[in-house]
């Protein structure tokens, strides 16, 4: 199951209000990877949303986790997604370790857990336990973003 996926887009507030149009859903700011993102939340059973970065976004590997550039040398992307698996965390570092890939876990927020494995240590994908499935699903809501959007003194509509 994939929960989220990202890409790239000239005008990214106007293409996640309309993927969020589609789904019935919001639109809102996502700032957490590089500003000037957007988000389109579906407001499903499963959380499902599309991170829309301004165009030339491209992932990097951190210490604090992944985050957003533009401009920097063109080998990466924005494009990854959030994937369930499973397999305990263990078995899955063990696979990045056998592929020479980078792989680490983060707790996005405080609040849900990912692995965050670099593909051939370019492509960022986040692979999600049992546990960190549910924590994913718990927290990763409309009401939940909006909220720390509030707390942030960001506008939350779109």
């Amino acid at each position: 199951m994939l929960f989220h996926i990202s890409i790239d887009a000239d005008h990214p507030r106007r293409v996640a209000t309309v993927l969020a149009e589609i789904w019935g859903g919001a639109a809102l700011p996502f700032p957490a990877v590089i500003d000037g993102g957007w988000i389109a939340m579906a407001g499903d059973a499963y959380n499902t949303a599309v991170e829309v970065y301004p165009r030339g976004t491209e992932l990097f590997e951190s210490d604090e986790g992944a985050f957003g550039a533009i401009g920097m040398n063109g080998r990466r992307t924005s494009t990854h997604f959030a994937m369930a698996t499973p397999l305990a965390a263990e078995a899955v570092m063990a696979i990045a370790e056998r592929e020479g890939w980078p792989i680490r876990y983060f707790k996005r927020g405080g609040v849900f857990g990912v692995l965050e494995m670099w593909i051939e240590g370019t492509c960022m994908i986040e692979v999600l336990t049992a546990e960190m499935q549910q924590e994913y699903l718990d927290a990763f809501t409309i009401p939940n973003w909006k909220g720390f959007l509030e707390t942030a003194g960001m506008a939350a509509a779109a």
